[in-house]
């Protein structure tokens, strides 16, 4: 049986992977702020064991998903197609254009806050009615949903896991902007994420 969806929620999903997709192309694509999730480990697997990140990538953010509709439901896997279908969309309409910042690798501490910014309140509207734009995003809600623990503090820990293993091959000075970055992402999607909505909004199964 095919879910219902609200036009309203599906556009809050399309406009927060927009917001993801632009931040990520004109901040953290050209500032060298590396990542943690999946994307960090995919970068950490091709480092140390040459996989592809086209292939870990694919593997485990697929795992996440199955996760995620074991844990939150049919709904929540059509939101997330949505979000992540918007997110690639969108991403490939920005490279279309030059970098709004191309010196912000230059200037590492701003490119870490405002990455945190768009990262934050684009992942933050798409979990807000229950959606992952990302593989990351899918674990962390579907964590948050079954171990009731706020969203912000799975990410954290996520990302502070991969973050620390990337100190293997990462200057230790890069990871720093990195991990700010992701402590200030994690704490605005939990900040919008606890304003979210009532009980009987929450995703059906």
């Amino acid at each position: 049986m095919i879910p219902r969806l609200k036009l309203k929620s599906c556009a809050v999903a399309l406009l927060g992977s927009a917001i993801l997709a632009f931040g990520l192309y004109n901040v953290h694509s050209f500032s060298g702020v590396t990542e943690g999730g999946v994307l960090g480990l995919t970068l950490l697997l091709h480092h140390w064991f040459g996989i592809s990140p086209s292939v870990s990538g694919f593997i485990l953010n697929a795992a996440c998903y199955i996760i995620g509709f074991k844990v939150l439901g049919k709904q929540f896997i059509a939101y997330s197609a949505i979000a992540g279908g918007g997110f690639s969309l969108f991403y490939a309409i920005f490279e279309q254009f030059e970098p709004i910042w191309p010196g912000i690798a230059n200037y590492p501490l701003a490119a870490a806050i405002i990455g945190a910014l768009f990262v934050g309140v684009g992942v933050g509207l798409c979990v807000r009615i229950g959606s992952a734009p990302t593989g990351d995003d899918a674990l962390a809600m579907s964590a948050s949903a079954r171990f009731k623990i706020g969203i912000q503090w799975v990410y954290l820990t996520t990302d502070f896991i991969v973050l620390a293993l990337s100190a293997t091959y990462i200057p230790l000075g890069r990871l720093a902007y990195s991990l700010l970055t992701v402590v200030l992402s994690g704490q605005i999607i939990g900040f919008i994420e606890e304003c979210r909505f009532g009980k009987k909004d929450a995703v059906q199964k």
